[in-house]
């Protein structure tokens, strides 16, 4: 089940509060103008969530995409920790795009998006309700497509 508008907007506003405002406002000796900021962000946040959450798939992907790599800059790949997929920015992310940068994702993480252990997982791939993909691990789109699935049955 998707994470509430609310609870996904409270995410994101933690999470822009801490990776980007709280730096700035350290930066900026605790200028009036990041408080301006943290408003116009509750109100956008607002907006990405509603982007997220609706009906047009490219619109939502288009705004998980700009939030991950705004908030999960990197060189390296995006790897975020097995938790991570449980939070209402995580829950959404899995619904829509899988993972939004593996080929392939390990037991654990397929486990994690799904909620469910890695046995789990396990007996969904051989029962052939999860692709394997042949180099090891799950395919995303198939994580994907289970949590679509359960979607549907809980509407």
């Amino acid at each position: 089940m998707p994470p509430s508008q609310q609870e996904l907007v409270e995410q994101l506003v933690r999470l822009i509060d801490i990776r980007l405002l709280d730096p700035l406002e350290i930066l900026l000796d605790g200028d009036d103008a990041v408080a301006a900021l943290r408003e116009i962000v509750r109100s956008r946040a607002r907006s990405w969530a509603t982007q997220m959450l609706g009906d047009d798939h490219r619109v939502a992907v288009g705004a998980i995409v700009r939030a991950i790599s705004t908030l999960y800059p990197g060189d390296s790949p995006f790897d975020p920790p097995l938790d991570w997929w449980r939070s209402p920015l995580g829950q959404v992310v899995a619904g829509r795009m899988g993972h939004p940068t593996a080929q392939s994702v390990s037991y654990a993480v397929a486990g994690a998006m799904l909620g469910i252990t890695r046995q789990g997982v396990h007996d969904l791939v051989s029962r052939g309700k999860l692709a394997r993909h042949p180099e090891g691990g799950v395919l995303p789109a198939s994580v994907r497509d289970r949590l679509l699935q359960q979607g549907s049955k809980n509407a």
